[in-house]
């Protein structure tokens, strides 16, 4: 690979704001950006979580720093915004990894479909839609859209926007709006306001995350569960993913070698929506 084929992962100069940066897959995602030359605005509910991503990154070489987000509390996210802009003057870069499920909107031994109340699905719905994916994408993405180069937006989907998973109903079908909203919003951008600006969605598949692991795992043996052993027999590589397996695809979709690609959800997933089961 030669210098100019190099340069096309390179982040240097850019500015990448990571929501849900504190987590486990967005901090992941944050440190990698900052590997690859961004300065990264690291934003979570938890302001010790963001700082402590944040302190990761500058004690590896990186620049970061943390800020307070809530994403029920869209006042929050135009607050972090402003700071933001003081702080760097601009945002080339917005990854929307806030998201999760919660038991009350799990169906289970002892919840039927039929017992899931109208609050734990709109909490499921708003974490990962409205809140999680659609306010940041206002928000962050307004003074995206004067950038001469353009940027990327990258949102979180799942795999269950290919094929809905049981037992998660507000989650699968949050994230297959956050596919089609991903899709919705790359064609907006580039029509109406900049067509340098992308945007784009990985499709993670199966990584173990304390807010699936009750899913995945016995609370009390730490072994698989029956679907936990489901779902690697489903998966050709034969594991979990581990948070480092996204940094490859966020650092492609962020930088210039993406740079015609727009609208596309990326499965990042093991071989696990290749596999037919036979």
């Amino acid at each position: 690979m030669n210098m100019e084929h190099r340069s096309l992962f390179d982040l240097e100069g850019k500015i990448a704001v990571v929501t849900g940066g504190g987590g486990v897959l967005g901090g992941a995602i944050a440190e990698g950006l900052a590997a690859a030359g961004a300065t990264v605005a690291v934003c979570d509910l938890l302001p010790d979580m963001a700082d402590a991503c944040a302190l990761r990154i500058q004690k590896n070489g990186g620049t970061a720093r943390g800020y307070a987000v809530d994403v029920f509390n869209s006042d929050t996210i135009h607050q972090c915004c402003e700071d933001l802009l003081n702080d760097f003057s601009g945002v080339d870069i917005l990854v929307n990894a806030v998201g999760g499920n919660m038991k009350g909107a799990t169906t289970g031994p002892d919840q039927s479909f039929f017992d899931i109340s109208s609050e734990a699905l709109n909490k499921v719905i708003d974490l990962n839609l409205v809140g999680g994916t659609i306010l940041p994408s206002q928000i962050f993405g307004q003074p995206m859209i004067a950038n001469p180069g353009g940027g990327s937006i990258i949102n979180i989907s799942s795999m269950n926007a290919f094929r809905p998973l049981t037992r998660i109903p507000g989650y699968s079908a949050a994230k297959a709006a956050v596919s089609n909203f991903t899709q919705w919003l790359a064609v907006h951008l580039a029509q109406e306001h900049n067509t340098a600006l992308r945007v784009n969605a990985i499709a993670p598949g199966f990584f173990l995350t304390e807010q699936n692991r009750f899913l995945l795992t016995d609370k009390d043996t730490g072994s698989l569960t029956d679907r936990g052993r489901t779902i690697l027999d489903h998966t050709p590589l034969a594991r979990f993913g581990s948070p480092t397996d996204l940094v490859g695809a966020a650092v492609w979709l962020a930088s210039d070698a993406s740079r015609f690609v727009t609208g596309i959800v990326l499965p990042v997933d093991g071989g696990f929506s290749a596999f037919s089961g036979v």
